[in-house]
């Protein structure tokens, strides 16, 4: 009786696996695509929505870059940070000094980084005005 049972069981999986099995075939043909998908990607490079979010960017760009730049006493300046570094070094805490110092190397690192897509966002601004896209400022 329980021989019987488990082969029924087996005999309702394997159905059930290659019924899905199946229609997985069948769906893995490439649907057509529609009107309203094909008007939304009239270009594909994103400049529209690039256009429409370059003052919102800018923004975050000006904002990280014055927080890098900052004093001593603004949280998330490199001078914030080296004065932490120095303050473990004198302490005597070296790997702790180590780590902050990693830390200053990056950070130090971001800056031309988001200086150079502040330029590079300033010509894509310049761009989006002369093709009358969403304006930027």
């Amino acid at each position: 009786m329980r021989t019987r049972s488990i082969a029924l069981s087996s005999v309702a999986a394997a159905t059930a696996l290659l019924g899905v099995a199946g229609t997985a075939a069948a769906d893995s043909s490439t649907p057509a695509p529609s009107a309203s998908a094909s008007a939304k990607t009239r270009t594909g490079d994103g400049a529209q929505a690039l256009c429409k979010r370059a003052p919102k960017i800018d923004k975050r760009l000006h904002r990280a870059l014055h927080r890098l730049q900052g004093k001593a006493g603004v949280r998330g300046s490199v001078a914030r940070l080296e004065k932490r570094a120095e303050k473990a070094k004198a302490a005597g805490h070296t790997e702790i000094a180590t780590f902050l110092n990693h830390k200053l190397a990056h950070r130090k690192s971001l800056i031309p980084t988001l200086q150079q897509r502040q330029k590079d966002l300033a010509k894509v601004a310049t761009w989006c005005r002369s093709h009358q896209n969403t304006t930027s400022s």
